[in-house]
């Protein structure tokens, strides 16, 4: 546990700005071949399950923790909707995403971030102010789905989730 701890360390470092890249897959291999060495599951079963279990958050999920923990602790940098226009909207307090046609900054992270906040749940999104219960309910969330791409998080329908 001590050598996945060192890992998991390594791993997450600097992940909001590597995170978006396609080094991803190899990465997220290498951390379920850790899993699985781990757990010794059956050599078929999905490591899903396991993540839970070990409550370990996949790479992926990570990288979606990471971004939006600094997205919260960083509001200041980023413009609501309603500052931009004064059309009332059910989008009025989502982040507002910059018009770009550029793939670079699509994949940076204030863009990714915005973004990846903005298709939070209301609920978790509404207790984004207060940080140390964001965090919690945020860890919590990505626990259960144990997201193994970003395309999964942004195809989640999350009415069934139990607040």
């Amino acid at each position: 546990m001590v050598y996945f701890s060192c890992f998991h360390s390594i791993m997450s470092y600097g992940i909001i700005f590597w995170g978006n890249s396609h080094h991803i897959i190899t990465i997220f291999k290498i951390q379920k071949r850790i899993i699985r060495i781990m757990t010794n599951p059956n050599r078929h079963d999905t490591c899903c399950p396991l993540f839970n279990q070990l409550r370990i958050l996949p790479l992926p999920s990570q990288y979606i923790y990471s971004l939006l923990l600094f997205v919260a602790t960083n509001k200041i940098l980023f413009l609501l909707n309603l500052q931009i226009h004064d059309i009332n909207t059910c989008h009025n307090n989502n982040l507002h995403l910059p018009s770009t046609g550029l793939t670079l900054v699509r994949k940076g992270v204030a863009y990714s971030g915005c973004k990846i906040y903005n298709h939070l749940p209301p609920q978790i999104k509404s207790i984004s102010n207060n940080v140390a219960l964001f965090k919690s309910k945020l860890k919590k969330f990505l626990l259960r789905y144990a997201f193994y791409s970003v395309d999964e998080y942004y195809q989640e329908n999350y009415n069934d989730y139990d607040w």
